[in-house]
């Protein structure tokens, strides 16, 4: 996916085993990133640095969402784990992960593998892609999201 094409429609279950329906986010800037796995190193940095910055999102308004293919008992491990307050999602059938370009083929320890592909989208009021990340890599990347946001 790319800028200016509009982000799918999705609904996903939470850390806490609820619905998460993104008709809820309507009118609404956010920042939903896509990670390959709860509690692993590069995961775990850039969901502690969100949650570290989310006063920062929220004072623009802009709630922050994580997805990946986890279950939501693992989720909330993660969160628990972690002290993490920023909202995560599981996508176990890697619908979303899939719809929006974050499911693929990528190296992984010089292997080809297929999984999740580490990125970032932000969604506009209007539903729109307003900013992406491929590819993304963790060193920086959420004040690399915070200034493109604080930009808009």
């Amino acid at each position: 996916m790319e800028t200016g094409e509009r982000f799918p429609d999705f609904v996903l279950q939470d850390e806490n085993g609820d619905t998460f329906d993104s008709k809820t986010l309507e009118g609404t800037r956010y920042v939903i990133y896509f990670y390959p796995k709860d509690n692993t190193s590069g995961c775990t940095r850039e969901a502690i640095e969100f949650s570290e910055n989310l006063e920062s999102f929220k004072a623009l308004g802009i709630p922050v969402i994580g997805v990946s293919k986890d279950s939501v008992a693992s989720h909330r491990k993660f969160i628990d784990s972690k002290n993490l307050t920023i909202k995560l999602l599981s996508d176990p059938d890697h619908v979303l992960l899939e719809a929006s370009g974050a499911w693929g083929t990528k190296m992984m320890y010089g292997k080809e593998t297929t999984g999740t592909i580490r990125s970032t989208f932000i969604v506009g009021k209007d539903g729109n892609i307003e900013a992406v990340w491929k590819k993304v890599k963790v060193a920086g990347h959420v004040e690399n999201v915070l200034e493109k946001a604080r930009s808009l």
